[in-house]
């Protein structure tokens, strides 16, 4: 599934008690529709991802970066402190492309596609 919206805070990675390291990072996607005789409607989706292939590709996404994201969606499901039972929309990443960059970022950045081919020493398996 192909994920196209901005980050909502700067990637993170993340080093697992076996030495390997996940880049950990949310996607806002922004839709907008209108109902056959009503108002426009506005919604957010959230996704939290995770990109296993290089730990690189965390210095590139601070927050408000357009990402599109290509991988595998689930829905993880749990019981939150009260009980009640919540969901959420997790996306294993397996290319990540960068569509525009925050206000903020110098405007010398180079584009970045973290969805190209890797050598098999980098892998995370």
């Amino acid at each position: 599934m192909n994920i196209i919206g901005r980050t909502t805070k700067d990637a993170v990675v993340n080093t697992l008690s076996d030495g390997r390291k996940v880049v950990n990072f949310s996607v806002a996607v922004n839709d907008r529709y209108r109902p056959r005789g009503g108002e426009g409607v506005k919604t957010t989706t959230y996704y939290d991802c995770a990109y296993w292939l290089s730990e690189r590709l965390a210095e590139h996404l601070k927050k408000g970066t357009l990402v599109e994201v290509s991988g595998r969606v689930y829905v993880s499901a749990y019981l939150d402190k009260e009980g009640q039972p919540k969901a959420s929309l997790k996306c294993h990443a397996s290319s990540v492309r960068i569509h525009g960059w925050p206000k903020d970022a110098p405007a010398t950045t180079a584009p970045v596609n973290a969805g190209a081919p890797v050598a098999d020493d980098d892998l995370p398996f």
